[in-house]
């Protein structure tokens, strides 16, 4: 059996449509009990019982541990509908995630992507399956949210992205920096792996590096807040149309 837990990560599975059930409650404090409200409503089952029948099942808990058969679904899309479904929209951002390990790391792009409206993620293959709970609670929810696109070859992926008018920006801290590139219309931004940076491959495929000039005395921003700063710097681009 799966559990979810946090708040954040349960209200929105639930809102999403996604939670199955029962909603496992110990401890009804305000939080606990707008979030029973809210399955209530949803039809979903809700079942009291003991902290410690809870603290068996779901030893992260925080009162409260929502049943759901994978907790690591999300948002699931596939590329090709994406491309199909895009029609004459000008304006797209897809985030290419290149071996990023850390699910702190996942997590919080996923609530980067949902806070700027990026239309698709796409990422390697169950790359971080074993660490769905974390990336649930850390994404504050966005995962169940934000459409993500799994797929066993970025490249091709990619490719795809070029053949529908994307222009590709690979983040880099050896690239031109950010503003000076224009980021309006179809774009996908390819962010690497921790420490790793951008595969060869995909690098190659890019049509620019850009990077986040910075004054700091340590090598480059966590790939995570540097996310952040790029799709900021994307909306207000977009903004000034």
């Amino acid at each position: 059996m799966t559990y979810l837990t946090g708040f954040h990560a349960i209200e929105e599975r639930i809102k999403s449509g996604g939670g199955a059930g029962p909603l496992l409650v110990a401890k009804a404090g305000p939080r606990a009990r707008e979030i029973v409200d809210l399955a209530v409503d949803r039809k979903i089952q809700v079942n009291r019982v003991g902290t410690h029948e809870l603290d068996r099942l779901a030893p992260d808990h925080r009162g409260i541990a929502l049943y759901t058969e994978d907790v690591g679904a999300g948002n699931e899309a596939s590329l090709e509908g994406f491309l199909t479904g895009l029609g004459e929209q000008k304006d797209a951002l897809v985030v290419v995630l290149d071996e990023i390990t850390d699910p702190h790391n996942y997590g919080a792009i996923l609530r980067s992507c949902d806070q700027f409206g990026a239309d698709l993620v796409i990422t390697r293959h169950r790359r971080i399956a074993k660490h769905a709970e974390t990336v649930a609670q850390t994404s504050a929810g966005a995962v169940s949210w934000v459409p993500v696109a799994e797929t066993p070859n970025l490249p091709r992926a990619v490719e795809q992205l070029k053949e529908a008018d994307f222009w590709v920006y690979g983040a880099d801290m050896t690239g031109e920096a950010v503003w000076e590139r224009d980021l309006r219309g179809r774009v996908a931004i390819i962010l690497g792996g921790e420490g790793t940076g951008i595969s060869r491959l995909l690098r190659e495929n890019c049509d620019a590096m850009v990077a986040i000039p910075s004054k700091g005395r340590i090598d480059s921003l966590n790939v995570s807040v540097a996310a952040g700063v790029l799709f900021y710097e994307l909306t207000r681009q977009r903004a000034k149309k």
